[in-house]
């Protein structure tokens, strides 16, 4: 549905290689269960700064891309393509939750806290699964600002 296939040398002119895609859930999940497990808010701190700084930044910013552009650099040439919108999409869910459960945290209510990541966990687990939550919704907010709003112009 996202994705597109792509042989160009700068696979960022086209989109997000799909390893690089399923390396962010992975970071995700992996960084969230081991939070949980270890009793680490520091933890889902650090993945917070990580994904705000590709939300920001995008690509050029994100530390993942830039670990997985070198790590999958030969997969990456010839891999299917995510579109930068959408990863920016799933990447702003994941920091308002990861943003919330920040602010749960230093509020004392760390339950809540859990909460938020669990959600960005489990949300991680069902895309690598192969089904995007996040990429449901970018689809559903798509339609219905088409619907209210009409074609856009460029």
């Amino acid at each position: 549905m996202s994705s597109t296939e792509t042989s160009s040398s700068s696979p960022t002119c086209l989109g997000i290689p799909l390893p690089i895609v399923s390396l962010n859930r992975v970071v995700l999940l992996t960084g969230i269960t081991a939070a949980i497990v270890f009793q680490q808010p520091l933890l889902t701190t650090v993945l917070f700064f990580i994904i705000l700084s590709a939300v920001v930044f995008g690509p050029k910013g994100s530390l993942i891309f830039f670990v997985g552009s070198r790590l999958f650099a030969r997969q990456n040439l010839n891999a299917k393509t995510e579109d930068p919108k959408l990863m920016r999409f799933n990447n702003s869910i994941a920091a308002i939750l990861l943003g919330g459960a920040q602010i749960a945290f230093l509020l004392g209510a760390p339950l809540a806290g859990w909460i938020f990541s669990g959600f960005v966990a489990i949300a991680a687990a069902i895309a690598l699964a192969g089904f995007c939550f996040g990429c449901f919704l970018f689809y559903q907010f798509n339609l219905q600002r088409f619907k209210f709003f009409g074609q856009q112009q460029n």
